[in-house]
């Protein structure tokens, strides 16, 4: 169950919200699963939710929600809608695997594959035929691409975080993971033309700022803002 919904449910739904989205906006709102997994983690596990925690989560949803938003068809983006599901997912999923024991981090990525393989494969043959005569069409840029994607994000990248995880406090590298979303912004302005403007950096900087209050713990934040303060001056 945990491999499916780390593997099939989220990725499914990230890639067909990326067919409408931007990757700048995607790697923005999927930061909602920070929130999304200290809420389950309170709901299912019973962690304390400090108050500290909940300003991180409101300040992270208000992000969010600016970069969801269209302010020209006052409506939510559905594309994004997707990677809120996804992220919802996942977060749920990270919430099991913390009640289990002994599972190392190359066998938990196995079984995110194994048990992904069979429902991708029914639900492509069912929604998406022609798929394979589509992906020898796309050349070689497919075949890397989907290597990229299998061989370094999932088995070296994952593999990597979660055996950091494992040998370092959360509160240390969950920080560390925002370097994500602004590498994806950085590379959605440069590779696809992704639109930058004054609602997505104000999204950004307030969606950011949320995971950090979250990931960071009130002496690492005091630390933080004490340092910002002394740079600033």
């Amino acid at each position: 169950v945990v491999g499916t919904l780390m593997g099939a449910g989220t990725f499914a739904l990230v890639f067909i919200g990326l067919k409408t989205s931007s990757p700048s906006a995607v790697a923005i709102v999927s930061q909602v699963g920070v929130p999304i997994t200290t809420l389950l983690s309170f709901l299912i596990l019973g962690e304390r939710l400090t108050g500290r925690r909940v300003v991180g989560m409101l300040l992270t949803l208000t992000g969010v929600l600016a970069v969801m938003w269209d302010p020209h068809g006052f409506k939510i983006s559905t594309g994004l809608l997707f990677i809120v599901a996804a992220s919802f997912l996942g977060g749920l999923g990270a919430v099991m695997m913390k009640q289990m024991e002994g599972v190392k981090p190359l066998r938990l990525q196995a079984w995110v594959g194994l048990s992904s393989l069979v429902p991708m494969v029914v639900l492509s043959a069912w929604l998406e035929p022609g798929q394979v005569e589509a992906g020898v069409a796309a050349g070689w840029p497919f075949v890397a691409a989907a290597l990229f994607s299998g061989l370094v994000v999932s088995v070296l990248a994952h593999t990597l975080y979660y055996s950091l995880i494992q040998k370092y406090e959360a509160n240390l590298i969950s920080p560390l993971t925002l370097m994500t979303p602004l590498a994806t912004i950085a590379m959605g302005v440069v590779f696809t033309q992704d639109v930058f403007d004054l609602r997505m950096a104000f999204g950004t900087a307030v969606a950011l700022a949320g995971v950090l209050v979250i990931a960071l713990r009130p002496s690492q934040a005091l630390a933080l803002l004490v340092a910002l303060r002394n740079r600033s001056q």
